[in-house]
């Protein structure tokens, strides 16, 4: 028991002391994001593109206000099922390598599946069902909400909560993302195609036209929501920026897809969900606490609504936790 103590205590306060990963989410397993397609079994996080298998990276420095992360997941040899994709504070975007993906917009609520080559996703609220045969071959994208002004054209509130083919955002450029990153050997070269790619897309208009609508207020918000992993007072950092409550929730809805509360939930189920994921997890209790809960029957409460399992039938459905 006093063991157990200090191992959440030791996690507490590494979760307080650990800097924001905004703008620096090199460290972000594919179980962040809302259409990852692995588990999260991705441990060789590298600042720059390195070529072994499951790799996660981060975007050239020109990209990183408006893209995320880079992740390349190869699995094979798992036990055909439903990978449960949740929510996370990403827009994410897979495009797959070998056969196309197979998602839905629920899980286990008659959602119907679509294949995609490739699919980009807004923000959600709710997980995502990816369909699988044991084999995944791809890589993800992860964008800032700012990003999606930049690199698709449109606000990110337009994509909240829909799974969009990748060809009807950018066009010509998907095809030839995808035929560029199926026809790379490494992924130190898939990684820099989408550098490549991703420049042009974002070159494509004046940029400080694309992300002109973005008040500077309403990105300060996300980010100190972020910094804070879900625990900041709504009300509080409204104040701080000079606007009421309402105002700044209509403003963050109207750009981002969320309110600023319901985002915050997002990223604290986040959290929750990275240690729940984790190859050596706490208790769900402690989990609880670590990520802001007030009790385990509250973070039971969100799991449901996020995922739409209960913890423990998540953990025991989840074929790709741990795999890699």
């Amino acid at each position: 028991m006093t063991a157990c103590r200090s191992r959440v205590a030791a996690t507490v306060a590494a979760a307080r002391d650990r800097p924001s990963r905004e703008g620096a989410s090199g460290d972000r397993s594919p179980l962040d994001g809302a259409l990852p397609g692995p588990g999260g079994s991705y441990t060789d996080e590298m600042e720059g593109h390195t070529t072994t298998p499951g790799t996660a990276a981060r975007p050239a420095p020109v990209l990183r206000k408006y893209v995320d992360s880079y992740v390349g997941f190869d699995l094979r040899g798992l036990p055909t099922g439903v990978h449960c994709g949740p929510p996370s504070r990403a827009l994410t975007a897979v495009i797959s390598l070998s056969d196309p993906l197979e998602v839905a917009a629920g899980v286990d609520d008659g959602s119907p599946v679509t294949r995609f080559d490739g699919v980009a996703g807004g923000l959600m609220r709710r997980s995502v069902a990816i369909h699988h045969d044991g084999r995944q071959l791809g890589v993800q994208v992860a964008l800032t909400p700012l990003g999606a002004r930049a690199v698709y054209g449109v606000p990110a509130a337009e994509l909240a909560h829909r799974l969009v083919p990748l060809d009807e955002l950018l066009g010509t450029l998907a095809d030839e993302l995808v035929d560029r990153l199926r026809s790379a050997s490494t992924w130190a070269a898939r990684f820099a195609a989408l550098d490549e790619l991703l420049l042009r897309a974002v070159g494509r208009g004046p940029c400080g036209d694309r992300v002109r609508g973005v008040r500077p207020e309403v990105a300060e918000a996300w980010r100190r929501l972020v910094a804070a992993r879900g625990r900041a007072q709504v009300g509080a950092v409204a104040a701080e920026l000079g606007w009421s409550r309402r105002y700044l929730t209509e403003r963050f809805r109207g750009e981002v897809g969320l309110s600023p509360k319901t985002f915050a939930r997002v990223l604290r189920f986040e959290h929750a969900h990275e240690l729940a994921a984790a190859r050596d997890p706490l208790p769900w209790g402690d989990v609880a606490t670590v990520s802001g809960y007030a009790d385990q029957a509250h973070l039971v409460r969100d799991w449901r609504e996020f995922t739409g399992r209960s913890p423990t039938a998540w953990r025991r459905g989840e074929v790709l936790l741990g795999a890699g």
